[in-house]
């Protein structure tokens, strides 16, 4: 260790023990030698000693901290302290490893001191201990899938990271704090999630809106490399060829032979170029399709623009260009790479951070030649349809808003501002349609009607990105994001 100016050790945060309900008539005693000590900088006893502690369903007070005071001070000034007032408290040790091996004093580093008081002061008289470990709070059995992780962006709980949970009818932020052993933690519950304000970290682990689009994405894929190779109109109906070829012979490299005997060489050439993860997304459909007889054509009856975010572009980009262009009976599809960063949670590694991903936009136009107008629009038909089927009073609240019992409406309006505006502002240049006709096939879509298609397809693909990351960051909305979806295939 350092020595400090008066040749003594440095100040460390060392833990005194005394007897039960005694820590005010210790940290008394340190405050009187305090003043007459220079090198006892700070006496900090815990406040709040009990707290709610929830076990086996019953919730309970029990302490916390018992018979414990925290010194900032150096080793002989504590030691001589002591000394003097042996019979009211001792220094706690570390626990030795081995028999040969010197005794030391306990010290709390600087980094996990500051996180305890900011706890104990901030919120040890709201939060809940638990007695199960934290990294049991991550999947709900009863629903069958992972609990939305989050990050609390504001207030005493900024920075802290953690699962929401239902408890009864509640919904609680569980998250851990620093003990005062090193590299203990606490496992706590913070009541009412909705009171703080809070941005959802996508699981890189195990996240089931990934699992949920497994499906979805292998049909965009393959969709993707059949209008790139000149499909066209026929792109559907070889779909259905090809995975029910695939679900009796589960092959892709049988698969691959027999289209070069019929002639179908550039498409056999793309199929032979997939990825592992491509081959086995593919695979996981036709195994579903194996089991479901007709599920994609129940699924997937119509074709006519694929939906707004894929993580696939279908055709290939030219060297230097982040945009692709693919004509369609009746309107012009523009795919435009979009890099999408996400606050992300690893449970594996027990880390956060952010990752980037590339996504591809699909924007259709068509013009109107008498008027000179470009009409440019993207594929949100799944959202869109739930949203017009809310009629009434219950899709006004959802661009209302408001307080109903002092409590927020989930609303778009609150949550999701942007597509508020493109459904409630009649100045919006962006707008919702219900049954815009494309290709000869009804869609809902998010239109933008301009004599400027470059500038429009820029607004189009700004505002329409801004819903989906508003949406996917929210922890309420929760419906709204599962028809999400359809829209933004989440890798």
């Amino acid at each position: 260790m350092n020595s400090d100016k008066l040749n003594h050790v440095d100040y460390c945060w060392y833990i005194v023990r005394t007897r039960p309900r005694q820590e005010k008539k210790l940290a008394e005693l340190l405050e009187q030698y305090k003043a007459k000590s220079k090198n006892i900088l700070e006496v900090y006893a815990p406040t709040h000693t009990t707290v709610s502690v929830c076990r086996n369903g019953d919730e309970r007070s029990a302490p916390l901290f018992v018979g414990i005071v925290f010194v900032l001070a150096t080793q002989k000034a504590l030691v001589d302290f002591m000394a003097e007032h042996s019979m009211d408290g001792v220094l706690q040790y570390e626990r030795k490893e081995s028999g040969g091996e010197k005794a030391r004093l306990r010290i709390i580093p600087e980094e996990q001191m500051r996180a305890f008081r900011d706890y104990n002061e901030n919120y040890a008289d709201k939060v809940i201990v638990l007695e199960r470990p934290y990294t049991d709070y991550a999947f709900n059995a009863k629903a069958d899938e992972p609990n939305e992780i989050v990050r609390v962006i504001d207030g005493p709980l900024a920075g802290c990271e953690g699962y929401v949970c239902r408890f009864r009818r509640d919904k609680r932020l569980v998250f851990q704090v620093c003990g005062i052993e090193p590299g203990s933690h606490l496992t706590v519950s913070y009541p009412n999630v909705w009171d703080l304000h809070v941005v959802r970290l996508h699981n890189a682990g195990d996240d089931r809106l990934s699992a949920a689009t497994g499906k979805e994405r292998a049909v965009d894929f393959l969709v993707g490399i059949l209008q790139a190779c000149g499909y066209g109109g026929q792109a559907l109906p070889t779909l259905y060829a090809i995975v029910d070829r695939l679900a009796a012979k589960p092959s892709l490299a049988v698969l691959c032979r027999e289209l070069r005997k019929e002639g179908g060489t550039a498409l056999a050439s793309r199929l032979a170029e997939m990825t592992g993860h491509e081959a086995e997304l593919v695979l996981n459909l036709v195994r579903y399709e194996h089991d479901n007889p007709g599920y994609v054509r129940r699924c997937w009856p119509k074709l006519v623009l694929r939906p707004y975010l894929t993580p696939t572009p279908g055709v290939e980009m030219e060297d230097g260009r982040e945009e692709a262009e693919l004509r369609h009976t009746g309107f012009t599809e523009f795919i435009r790479r979009v890099d999408i960063t996400e606050e992300v949670w690893n449970p594996a590694k027990k880390e956060s951070g952010t990752v980037t991903t590339a996504y591809y936009a699909h924007v259709g136009m068509v013009e109107d030649k008498g008027s000179g107008l470009f009409t440019l629009f993207a594929n949100w038909d799944g959202f869109l349809g739930e949203y017009f089927l809310t009629a009434g009073k219950a899709n006004e609240k959802l661009v209302d808003g408001g307080r109903q019992c002092d409590k927020l409406v989930e609303s778009f309006r609150n949550y999701a501002p942007t597509l508020y505006k493109v459904l409630a502002d009649a100045g919006s240049a962006v707008r919702a349609v219900p049954d815009f006709m494309a290709g000869g096939e009804p869609l809902g879509v998010m239109a933008l009607a301009t004599k400027e298609p470059e500038k429009g397809k820029d607004e189009l693909i700004k505002v329409c990105t801004g819903i989906c990351r508003e949406i996917n960051t929210t922890t309420h909305l929760a419906v709204w994001r599962r028809y999400l979806r359809s829209v933004w295939l989440h890798t």
